[in-house]
């Protein structure tokens, strides 16, 4: 099990009551959601093995090169020399660093890559893993849907609605929902866009437009080679889109296609039975009054 840890926490931040503070009233909400749905996880389905995985760099150059609006509008604070600062709120900032520093005494492995989103690690992690046994994404951005596959034993474990009602997505949940399946995705996202990325997609063509296209050609290559073709059996308005958004789709593809391959480093991501630094364990419990989310965490990771 790999988890995308930004949207763990972000999830947890925001439907967690910030009145959930440690003995010296600092919040720690975000902590807290976090950690119980570590535990959910584990108890629910009892992963051998569990890598928490980061954000090293959670707007990426090779990214933005190719479409500077990418994640724009969540940019605080523009570094030419470096990691642009992502809006992220005051009070959730000083969360994370104890986040990390729970999974690092529960023996939780963290992963991240130099230049690359959690995203990117999610998905090498995962095609290091595939054939070898199966392999559940959780997360709740859709572009980690190009990972689906059934063959390999890859699914994601959406949890838009919560870890409690999370959605397990497969090929056949994506023939249901769009008419494709996880390999197609990454080609039906480019041509819809995600204006939450700052991807604009192809003017005029929405969800049920961008999957019976794939559907019907193939792959965005197959789209654009039949909307050069005068021939093909495509609406003159849709062939139209295509053509003049030819500088997105070229772009497009590096943005959207998730990394297989950054440079995530080799770890011990075995799950342990009991925390790697009880003594840690026990200092940061007492320390931010998270005994009750720490004990649900070790008895889980004992008892799966």
């Amino acid at each position: 099990m790999v988890l995308d840890t930004p949207t763990l926490y972000f999830r947890a931040f925001f439907g967690v009551p910030d009145t959930i503070r440690s003995p010296d009233g600092m919040p720690v909400n975000a902590v807290r959601g976090t950690l119980d749905f570590v535990s959910h996880l584990i108890a629910t389905y009892k992963p051998d093995r569990l890598v928490a995985c980061f954000d090293a760099d959670w707007r990426p150059a090779f990214r933005v090169e190719a479409i500077p609006s990418y994640k724009a509008h969540r940019v605080l604070e523009p570094e030419p020399a470096g990691v642009d600062v992502e809006e992220v709120p005051d009070t959730l900032t000083p969360q994370v660093p104890v986040i990390e520093a729970a999974l690092d005494a529960l023996g939780i492995a963290r992963a991240e890559a130099p230049g690359f989103e959690a995203d990117d690690v999610l998905a090498t992690l995962a095609e290091r893993w595939a054939g070898r046994g199966p392999v559940d994404v959780v997360t709740m951005d859709r572009d980690l849907y190009q990972m689906v596959d059934d063959a390999r034993g890859i699914r994601v474990l959406n949890i838009g609605k919560g870890v409690t009602k999370l959605e397990v997505v497969t090929d056949d949940t994506l023939r249901e929902k769009y008419g494709i399946t996880g390999g197609e995705y990454a080609d039906f996202a480019a041509l819809r866009g995600d204006p939450s990325d700052g991807l604009p997609g192809v003017a005029g063509i929405g969800e049920k437009t961008a999957a019976a296209l794939i559907s019907q050609y193939g792959d965005l290559a197959g789209v654009r080679a039949a909307a050069g073709d005068p021939a093909s059996a495509l609406k003159p308005a849709q062939r139209k889109r295509i053509i003049e958004a030819a500088g997105y789709l070229d772009a497009a593809p590096t943005v959207v296609r998730v990394v297989r391959d950054a440079p995530v480093a080799e770890h011990d991501d075995l799950l342990p039975r009991e925390p790697k630094d009880p003594i840690m364990v026990a200092m940061l419990a007492e320390k931010f009054g998270l005994k009750g989310a720490v004990t649900r965490v070790t008895r889980m990771m004992a008892e799966r």
